[in-house]
């Protein structure tokens, strides 16, 4: 089942059954900030586009798609989704992670803890590139590289969007060997324990986002104050009838 919001279609999915049918393709996680950012990225909107899994990682999208007429069956973080994922196939030998993102050490920390909790070596491979590393044709062919020498067939991206995204649809066929990519923003973080996810309490009542600002101010008060606002203006104009989109 699938829904439209702001002329992007999001699949409506509960967990367990994504994990039984997550195996090949790209799989992104909309939030509000990539939402508005859609409006004005006309190639991260084309990233949307093309991805194969687009699943709500927001309970104020999910809020919208209430607004809208619907509902989701489930609203599935990337912080929840990857360590779902690595439990799912704790005894599946044919599955290798390879991480890519954060800052440096931050990977291979959350590798060996990931790793620890499964018991084996599911994530075989760890990389945090630099600041800026997309713009550098050198480094991203020698991430490459480092991926297709790991063997390993599912990349998880965290960089931050839209670069992740957008690095996944550059590149991906140039690594032959990688069957499924996830576009997942700060797990990586999380599970280095580097970044601690918000406490319960602030997830139930959608403040998982202030928690966040809490934590790193000086980087997220313009997003969440300034730009992502925007979405319930975006959101008001699809429900009237008038929001239409920018690039077609």
């Amino acid at each position: 089942m699938f829904f439209n919001i702001l002329n992007i279609s999001v699949r409506s999915i509960k967990l367990d059954d994504l994990l039984k049918l997550l195996c090949k393709g790209v799989l992104i996680t909309p939030n509000v900030d990539h939402l508005v950012k859609l409006q004005k990225d006309k190639e991260f909107y084309n990233v949307y586009k093309k991805a194969d899994w687009v699943i709500c990682d927001s309970n104020f999208v999910n809020l919208a798609a209430k607004i809208l007429g619907t509902s989701l069956l489930e609203v599935i973080p990337g912080s929840s989704l990857l360590p779902a994922y690595y439990n799912y196939h704790k005894n599946n030998r044919n599955i290798q992670i390879f991480l890519l993102g954060a800052k440096e050490g931050v990977a291979l920390k959350a590798q060996k803890n990931i790793n620890q909790k499964v018991g084996w070596d599911i994530v075989s491979g760890a990389f945090s590139p630099s600041f800026g590393f997309e713009n550098n044709e050198i480094e991203c062919n020698q991430i490459i590289k480092i991926i297709n020498e790991s063997k390993c067939n599912v990349l998880v991206v965290g960089v931050g969007a839209p670069k992740q995204e957008k690095w996944i649809m550059k590149y991906k066929e140039k690594l032959p060997n990688i069957d499924l990519f996830m576009a997942l923003g700060a797990t990586i973080d999380f599970e280095a324990g580097n970044i601690k996810r918000a406490p319960v309490l602030f997830q139930k009542l959608y403040l998982e986002w202030f928690y966040r600002f809490l934590v790193e101010p000086r980087r997220l008060w313009r997003r969440y104050f300034i730009e992502d606002p925007l979405f319930f203006w975006y959101i008001f104009k699809q429900k009237t009838g008038i929001y239409k989109n920018p690039f077609e």
